[in-house]
């Protein structure tokens, strides 16, 4: 076995995707016998959907978007306007909060460049985390990858040229191990990579439920002395923000013996918690939905590799789920891990490789983390937050405050530090529309590097011939940008707008670096 993967949650079901399309042998093991139908992330970032488009899963994704708008509704506002070079119109502007204040999708600068190079996936962006891992499932199905549940992991070795784990089942032997097993990560514990970060100070309840007397509840985010609440925006979903410190029945928590099995959440726990923020008698009559207790602990793991040992998502890095960024973080760690790993195992990259994929995640990590402890500094119930939380409401109030917050939550600004000077590379492709009337994505299926050559002699193309199987060119007429290189992760690697022998040397560059050694 090439890789074990160690979780089935979104980052996992994407690492072996990833890996499978790469030719690896891969398992997913999962300690959970079921799929864990818990209340967690409700939507995606534009890199999640792109990743998803460029797989050939967009149809499922809007699929499961227009069911949710028509089931429960949302927040997001229609356009009406066709995206930039044809095509269809995104379904909803998605725009998200910070820190419990909605952004208003009519104060957005939706011709910003950023944004408006980025928005043929845009109809697939409200996709709770459920109903992704289900469409995860499914293809990682078609690709053949087995998953294992029920099986759990208590001891592994890395013995230099592989992997000994021991599990519930008995030893596995494999090449490489990925822990995407969470924040309470068995493989971060056995490899002894540590866990840097701020404590948590609050506890937060998500739940869907059913509610005897709504009107009780304001709608949208309401802060109080407490804390703050959430009603909406689907029927009966509610959530509960309060300072007092962390459970210590969560997996993270420093007082819970390891192995303890976290305590369910019960419907008199969340109605005890909105009864407290909201100081309301609110009367909550059932849960519809697996609800969920969370707190804001930050941490980042000291490093994603230890020898032949890698940590992907949640099992890497920890925060509170404001926005949903730890999906879209662990799915972007997998994707830049994958082709990476599948490249190393199928024996056309070193090893050295895979040290780019700590140094190109770690930074968003970081960032993350930061972003997301802003926001509990702005959400605390004291007076000196609840005066800044007015001023970041009126600056969240105008159209370059809520551009920038929307170009963030989003991930389109999102960029790897890549040698070349064009303004492309380190960022993820943008649409590229083709004069056939496909986009670039349309042709990244296979999981390889796209060339998109729009010389009138096809010379990038022909450069790249001799890495065919792993390179894919697309020709097409001329237009700017001239050429590019993308990575199977959907970053710009190199870009052109010149056709010279300096463009032709950076690309040879760019291949050799990226793509190894020529096939032929």
């Amino acid at each position: 076995m090439d890789v074990t993967v160690v979780g089935a949650g979104p980052v996992g079901l994407v690492l072996a995707a990833e890996l499978a399309l790469c030719g690896a042998t891969v398992q997913i093991l999962e300690r959970r016998a079921e799929p864990d139908t818990a209340m967690k992330a409700q939507s995606i970032n534009l890199p999640t959907a792109e990743a998803l488009d460029r797989r050939g899963l967009l149809p499922a994704a809007e699929a499961v978007q227009r069911e949710l708008l028509e089931r429960v509704g949302s927040f997001a506002r229609t356009a009406d306007d066709p995206p930039p070079g044809g095509g269809r119109a995104p379904e909803a502007r998605f725009t998200g909060h910070f820190a419990g204040m909605i952004l208003d999708a009519d104060l957005v600068d939706w011709s910003d460049p950023d944004l408006a190079a980025h928005t043929a996936a845009g109809g697939a962006r409200m996709v709770p985390q459920r109903e992704l891992e289900e469409l995860l499932a499914g293809h990682v199905a078609r690709l053949g990858v087995p998953v294992r549940r029920g099986v759990e992991v208590t001891a592994l070795d890395d013995t230099g040229d592989g992997v000994l784990v021991g599990t519930s089942a008995g030893t596995v032997r494999t090449g490489w191990l990925v822990g995407c097993d969470g924040g309470h990560s068995t493989v971060r514990r056995l490899a002894g990579i540590g866990f840097s970060g701020t404590d948590p100070e609050l506890t937060g309840y998500q739940a869907v439920v059913d509610i005897a007397d709504p009107s009780m509840l304001g709608h949208g985010w309401t802060w109080t002395p407490k804390g703050a609440y959430r009603y909406g925006p689907q029927p009966g979903r509610v959530a509960t923000v309060e300072f007092d410190g962390a459970p210590t029945d969560l997996p993270h928590a420093r007082l819970r013996p390891r192995g303890t099995p976290m305590a369910p959440v019960t419907l008199e726990e969340v109605q005890t918690s909105l009864r407290r923020v909201s100081g309301t008698g609110v009367t909550l009559t059932a849960l519809r939905a697996t609800p969920t207790r969370w707190t804001d602990n930050a941490r980042q793991a000291d490093t994603y590799r230890s020898g032949r040992v890698l940590l992907a998502g949640d099992a890497a890095h920890v925060h509170p789920p404001f926005g949903g960024q730890g999906l879209n973080l662990g799915v972007g760690d997998a994707m830049n891990l994958g082709w990476k790993l599948g490249a190393v195992t199928a024996g056309w990259a070193p090893e050295e490789l895979l040290d780019t994929y700590d140094a190109e995640r770690r930074p968003l990590g970081a960032w993350v983390l930061d972003w997301t402890r802003a926001q509990t500094g702005v959400m605390r119930p004291d007076p000196k937050s609840a005066a800044l939380r007015q001023v970041l409401a009126d600056l969240l109030g105008t159209r370059a405050g809520t551009t920038y917050a929307v170009k963030k939550i989003s991930g389109v600004t999102q960029t790897i530090d890549l040698p070349g000077d064009h303004p492309l590379i380190g960022r993820y492709v943008p649409d590229l529309w083709l004069n056939d009337g496909s986009r670039l994505a349309d042709h990244s299926h296979g999981g390889g590097f796209v060339l998109l050559d729009r010389t009138t002699d096809g010379r990038f193309a022909r450069l790249a011939a001799a890495w065919a199987g792993r390179v894919s060119c697309v020709t097409d007429d001329h237009a700017t940008p001239t050429a590019v290189l993308v990575r199977p992760d959907g970053v710009v690697a190199w870009a052109s707008d010149t056709t010279g022998i300096a463009a032709t040397t950076d690309l040879e560059t760019a291949l050799h670096r990226w793509a190894g050694t020529p096939s032929s």
